[in-house]
């Protein structure tokens, strides 16, 4: 007779569900409170947003579309971790202010800012922070309410995400020093828009970042 291994079934009863997640790598700076103790307000910079479609589905955009649907689902990852740290701001979990989004795109949109052409010190000066967040974002499926229903409308592609990765960097403003990465690949039904799926890589990592409590 087989003996019930519980190990064996939490993951088969996982894969079941569909969300079993996969290669985290998280570092800190180990002397990030002392390098952060002064900072009072950090912004979030559009992510860089890249969206694996099937060939079937490219045949069906321009190259002007599929831009702005990458272009777009950067923003709104942007917007998702906003609403992700304003909520642990009113737990009162978190030590410093966010920037709007609003106010920092309309700063590096005033100051004609190429993000692959600036450092982080240089960024932070522009938006008037202590420290910015950059980062990168894949996905198979573009995640934001209006890139969806776009893509589904013009090729007809519906349904949950099945992978997302995101890569996530604190740097500290006035050297541009590297205080805080996160790496996390998540596979499985991830839920139905990008302040969930968020919730989701990021529920873990707030554990360790050095602004939170």
């Amino acid at each position: 007779m087989y003996k019930f291994n519980f190990k064996i079934f939490t993951v088969l009863f996982l894969f079941g569900l569909g969300i079993v997640s996969a290669q985290t790598k998280l570092y800190q700076h180990p002397d990030f409170e002392q390098k952060t103790k002064d900072h009072k307000i950090i912004a979030i910079l559009p992510f860089d947003a890249k969206v694996s479609l099937r060939p079937k589905q490219m045949k069906e955009l321009s190259e002007e579309q599929f831009a702005d649907i990458q272009k777009n689902e950067g923003f709104s990852v942007q917007n998702s971790m906003y609403s992700w740290f304003l909520n642990r701001k009113k737990r009162g979990s978190l030590k410093v202010d966010v920037q709007d989004p609003k106010k920092t795109n309309v700063l590096l949109l005033q100051n004609n800012i190429d993000l692959k052409a600036v450092t982080s010190e240089q960024l932070a000066q522009i938006l008037g922070v202590d420290a910015v967040i950059t980062g990168t974002f894949e996905t198979d499926k573009p995640m934001s309410d209006g890139a969806s229903i776009a893509l589904g409308l013009l090729v007809g592609f519906w349904g949950a995400t099945n992978t997302a990765t995101i890569n996530m960097s604190v740097n500290n403003g006035t050297d541009g020093e590297l205080l805080w990465n996160y790496n996390k690949k998540v596979a499985g039904s991830l839920g139905s828009n990008n302040d969930a799926l968020i919730n989701t890589l990021m529920r873990k990592a707030s554990r360790r970042l050095g602004y939170t409590d």
